[in-house]
């Protein structure tokens, strides 16, 4: 039976990999479904307003690397939750050089928590 535990664990990690179970957070978002809301679910699209392109400003704040400095970006903050307030209350904290109510500040009754976990998920993948 011992050597049979640790086929098993492999067995089912390659089921969770493969039925997609991979790619979540632990906020439980799912980074591919996170993906189609920044370029098209959310409306507008995330992806109308911010590049992912370094220093490129379109609207708002250019998301290439938010993952490496979303964590640095308010005291006592994940990445994570940064990201998550960043979405549903847009004012609470405005990038230097950005007015504020810019950002549109209905994403957090318009997608549903899943999908904003989806969102935060995918923009983790941003590094």
């Amino acid at each position: 039976m011992r050597k049979l535990v640790p086929f098993l664990a492999l067995a089912l990690l390659v089921g969770l990999v493969a039925c997609g179970g991979g790619g979540s957070t632990s906020t439980g978002g799912d980074a591919q479904a996170g993906e189609q809301i920044f370029t098209g679910e959310a409306s507008p699209s995330c992806s109308s307003c911010h590049s992912l392109e370094p220093d490129v400003t379109i609207v708002g704040p250019s998301l290439a690397g938010i993952a490496s400095v979303a964590g640095q970006m308010v005291s006592g903050q994940s990445a994570e939750e940064y990201l998550h307030e960043s979405i549903v209350d847009p004012d609470a904290y405005v990038v230097e050089g950005f007015p504020s109510g810019l950002m549109p500040s209905n994403y957090g009754t318009q997608l549903s928590e899943q999908q904003i976990n989806d969102l935060v998920a995918y923009l983790m993948t941003l590094n």
